[in-house]
């Protein structure tokens, strides 16, 4: 098959305009708290566009980089060390809101957890992509497979990061799923994980409260139900146009984190509805090209490579936008993209570069 002269120009140009669209975003739900907080209205807009351009940057070095030189143990072992590492370290920092999941040096802070989606994604790419015809031999294939992963998910889990551990295991589901292994298998490890989802819901005080709230956020308007109220309330008072740019009101200091985790509370309260629509239908074409992406490579680990990524970032909208709209109980996850938040964003680049290499190599 001949190789195409460029990357997908639908993938490219929906990322770049959610990452445009973000910055715009995080400066008009972020300007009132930044002036009384950090002295300036532009404190957080100006911190979230260094780390898109530095995304950027690394969109265009990962979009040039051929996607096949990451299909080597040489490259996989070293990058599964190097996050295990990270995230150890972060116990060793000061806990920064009750948890430990951020790595901080000079104005700056680091997510490690963040980079182990993007590793476990290409690790089980490795992996898999010569065990497909054995993938229900339990030593041999799922187990090698899902143990590293699992050992990320219990450390991100320790942080704790219940919301990131979740997408992280989701994928490494889908991806196991993809390589062909029976629902059996899916159904036992939902089994397996069942007590400890309980503990983490139902015995760790402020998590099985949060999921009261979400059952019931009127029994407690301002303590528990209070994220949940409010972040409705900015929905449904933007109505099918919105209040405009700028002009929401849940943002000034009603509504919680409206620049990272409710930042589409707040695009819905001065959008509208429709401005809302056209963010998830962004995020359709995204997940469109992504699959296609997948769907239409000859090469195994490219077809891999390509499912997860995609599958990272629609999970994480999935439930972002979910909690806005009291779908699931809070998570605490950032809108991809758009959300306030310099790893984030910066990785997810990163991680779009190597999708677009990918889409290089397909009709």
């Amino acid at each position: 098959m001949a190789k195409r002269v460029g990357v997908d120009k639908w993938l490219f140009g929906t990322v770049l305009t959610l990452v445009l669209f973000g910055l715009v975003m995080v400066f008009s739900a972020s300007a009132v708290i930044a002036k009384a907080t950090q002295g300036s209205p532009y404190a957080f807009v100006i911190k979230q566009a260094a780390f898109v351009a530095a995304g950027l940057v690394a969109l265009f070095v990962m979009m040039k980089i051929d996607y096949r030189k990451y299909n080597n143990p040489k490259v996989i072992f070293p990058l599964m060390a190097i996050t295990a590492l990270l995230l150890l370290v972060v116990f060793g920092m000061g806990a920064m809101n009750g948890a430990h999941r951020w790595i901080r040096f000079g104005g700056f802070t680091l997510q490690p957890s963040e980079l182990a989606k993007p590793v476990i994604v290409l690790f089980l790419a490795w992996f898999l992509q010569t065990r497909i015809h054995q993938i229900d031999n339990i030593k041999e294939t799922i187990l090698p497979a899902a143990l590293p992963p699992l050992v990320f998910i219990a450390l991100i889990l320790k942080e704790p990061d219940l919301g990131t551990a979740m997408v992280c295991a989701l994928v490494l589901m889908a991806m196991l799923y993809l390589a062909g292994m029976q629902m059996k298998w899916i159904g036992v490890a939902i089994l397996a994980a069942s007590p400890v989802m309980y503990f983490m819901l139902f015995r760790v005080a402020w998590r099985r409260a949060r999921l009261l709230a979400f059952l019931n956020p009127e029994a407690d308007p301002k303590g528990v139900g209070y994220h949940t109220l409010q972040s409705l309330i900015a929905v449904g008072t933007g109505g099918l146009h919105g209040k405009g740019l700028m002009e929401g009101v849940q943002k000034l200091f009603f509504l919680p984190e409206p620049h990272t985790d409710f930042i589409f509370a707040v695009i819905c309260e001065e959008l509208g509805l429709i401005g809302g629509l056209l963010v998830i239908a962004a995020f359709c074409v995204l997940g469109f090209r992504g699959m296609r992406a997948a769907y239409k490579s000859t090469d195994p680990f490219a077809r891999f490579v390509a499912f997860g990524m995609t599958t990272t970032i629609l999970v994480q909208a999935f439930f972002n936008i979910s909690v806005v709209l009291s779908i699931v109980p809070n998570k605490g996850l950032p809108l991809p993209f758009i959300s306030s938040g310099g790893t984030s964003v910066a990785i997810m680049l990163a991680c779009m570069g190597v999708l677009l290499n990918v889409t290089r190599e397909i009709d």
